[in-house]
């Protein structure tokens, strides 16, 4: 009787296991509608589309902000309870890096096959560009003539000696602009760069893309190399002296008569483990629709990278240019070349 009264006792506990494990699973979770979304962006504009997205839906948006190195340990450490549907990020290094993590999964669709032009998505479909950033040469307008520009590579020479102004090594973007040189011209010429423009700097680096701009302005140096919405930020501020700064100095697209000027994205992938894939399929299509693309391109200065909607007025005044093509997958590759090379040039 003993025997039998244990047995039961385990049989009972198996099928508990059993429907707690089966309620777990993502099919299971997806219970209601809504799209879980880890996004490393904060801007007013996402705000727009995540509130026009619902009305034109009915799928809420939960949001969890965080930086994306952050969202991307989370993820890891949540595994297959991770309630995250989208993943989106600033940098396209980042979403090579969650991939190679394991952390996202390839979808199907013809609508963003169709909306993101190849090279700004992912080969296996892991992850898709939502916008686009030129990285630039800015001028101080009252002291540099734009012809004297021509290349990233230009700025090593020594006629830029201590006229050199761009933020430290710890920021992806300058990463992935390294990264591409690698992809491009090999580690050795890459090297060849980072010790030149380090040579170069006008000071140690510090602060963001912003903080650059307004340095050349103040006479601390003659260029510096930024990402272009951050101007369409500085016009825009409500801070006269934003205003100011971003007025002072003028865009240079570089690399125009060769490989063009180097692009990064935002972008986002459906995660791995997504309980509402769906729903982050449709999230994704709906941020790469001409409506949405509008809304970037407006109200945050960004590159639409769908090719049926133009840059908005003021991007449209900085003129045409030629972007780098190289694949956005490249960037990640070489993200860990990048940050020894930086180390071994001694750029802070």
């Amino acid at each position: 009787m003993r025997y039998l009264i244990i047995a039961f006792a385990l049989l009972v506990i198996s099928c508990k296991n059993e429907k707690s494990q089966k309620a777990e699973t993502p099919e299971q979770k997806e219970k209601v509608n809504e799209v879980n979304v880890y996004t490393h962006r904060h801007y007013e504009s996402d705000q727009k589309l995540f509130a026009l997205f619902e009305k034109e839906t009915g799928i809420k948006v939960n949001v969890v902000n965080a930086s994306a190195d952050e969202l991307i340990q989370k993820m890891t450490a949540e595994g297959e309870q991770s309630p995250a549907d989208v993943l989106i990020t600033v940098d396209a290094g980042r979403l090579v890096r969650a991939k190679q993590k394991g952390l996202l999964q390839g979808v199907e669709s013809q609508m963003l096959e169709i909306n993101i032009p190849e090279h700004l998505r992912d080969k296996d479909n892991h992850w898709f560009s939502l916008t686009k950033r030129a990285r630039v040469i800015v001028y101080a307008k009252d002291r540099v003539k734009p012809e004297a520009l021509s290349t990233y590579e230009n700025l090593t020479e020594d006629a830029w000696k201590k006229k050199v102004l761009i933020r430290s090594s710890n920021n992806i973007y300058n990463q992935s602009l390294l990264a591409s040189m690698i992809a491009h011209k090999g580690e050795e010429e890459a090297t060849k760069w980072a010790k030149g423009i380090v040579d170069n700097m006008a000071r140690t680096p510090k602060g963001n893309d912003r903080d650059q701009v307004k340095a050349v302005v103040a006479g601390e140096a003659d260029v510096a190399i930024v990402n272009t919405y951050y101007i369409g930020k500085l016009l825009n501020s409500k801070n006269p002296e934003e205003v100011t700064a971003g007025e002072g100095v003028g865009i240079f697209f570089p690399n125009q008569s060769e490989r063009g000027a180097h692009i990064n994205v935002s972008g986002a992938g459906i995660a791995k483990y997504a309980p509402n894939k769906e729903n982050g399929i449709k999230f994704i299509e709906f941020l790469s629709s001409p409506a949405a693309q509008k809304v970037f391109a407006d109200s945050n200065y960004e590159y639409p990278v769908n090719a049926s909607v133009p840059a908005s007025d003021l991007l449209q005044s900085w003129g045409t240019f030629k972007e780098d093509v190289l694949p956005l997958s490249a960037l990640g590759e070489n993200n860990k070349k990048a940050v020894l090379i930086f180390d071994t040039v001694g750029w802070k």
